[in-house]
């Protein structure tokens, strides 16, 4: 059966290549574009007050496949192909290929080579730009902007230990469907954080737990190490250590790091078991 997250396909529209997989009214090829906002909202449905699913960053790809011509548009992400309702306005034609990436948990793009100027846009990990030239310490990229050079890398660099990444983020609001450090859930901090470190990452901790590693058994699961991921339903945390975890939850409604035996315990007295470790 086709994941419904993942599949273009509605009872009225569908992309062409599911043409004869699903049963559809008709079948479009789809138009591509890339995020042009720092983050744009990726919704259950055309709405501003709709359920938001995950969240896209600047420079990412979508392809769409649908408008509600009331300012939203339907399509999938090309990087973990969810699908979803994307607002317009947070859409533009690609104009060329992105040369570097926001390594930075934030980051400001400044219309001069000053720090003394009022920011023309913040941006946040993960963000894909076009850098066209240098002046000194700034990037400046294909807008016009001035970008600190130390808070980018280029889009093939990877980061070393993906929990280091997720460590940065310690502190950060817990939003549901958040994917920055303005606001992350539990499985956007592991999938923005493998990301960085240069691995393909599902969206969902239901995904993340069927497609990534290996699953330990009770004697391994015994002797955790960095970088194992725990699955609770609907939850997600990565071992730091054999004592201690990282992750973004509702209880702290922030992204901390806790014991794991404390962490556990307050988990199952909430009614939830450890149901799966994964090792990658």
């Amino acid at each position: 059966m086709l994941e419904p997250r993942l599949t273009p396909a509605r009872g009225d529209i569908a992309a062409k290549s599911l043409q004869g997989k699903v049963t559809a009214t008709r079948f479009v090829e789809g138009e591509s574009f890339e995020i042009s906002q720092p983050i744009a909202p990726l919704r259950e449905s055309p709405s501003a007050e709709a359920m938001l699913s995950t969240q896209a960053l600047k420079g990412e790809r979508v392809t769409v496949y649908d408008r509600s011509g009331e300012g939203w548009a339907w399509g999938q992400l090309e990087m973990d192909g969810y699908v979803g309702w994307l607002p317009d306005a947070a859409l533009a034609r690609p104009a060329t290929t992105p040369t570097h990436k926001v390594t930075a948990i934030r980051t400001f793009a400044f219309p001069g080579p000053s720090i003394k100027l009022p920011p023309s846009e913040s941006l946040v990990m993960g963000s894909h730009l076009t850098v066209v030239r240098e002046d000194g310490v700034f990037a400046i990229t294909r807008e016009g902007w001035y970008v600190p050079k130390a808070h980018l890398a280029g889009v093939q660099s990877h980061a070393a230990d993906f929990v280091a990444v997720a460590e940065r983020f310690v502190g950060t609001p817990y939003l549901w469907g958040g994917k920055s450090s303005l606001g992350i859930d539990c499985s956007g901090l592991v999938q923005l954080s493998l990301q960085a470190s240069g691995k393909q990452c599902p969206r969902d901790s239901d995904m993340q737990q069927s497609r990534l590693g290996r699953e330990l058994d009770a004697t391994e699961a015994r002797q955790l190490q960095r970088g194992d991921l725990i699955f609770w339903k609907g939850h997600v945390a990565i071992a730091r250590d054999a004592e201690t975890i990282v992750h973004a939850n509702a209880f702290h409604m922030a992204t901390a790091i806790e014991s794991t035996s404390e962490a556990f315990a307050r988990i199952a007295a909430a009614g939830s078991e450890v149901i799966a470790i994964k090792r990658l």
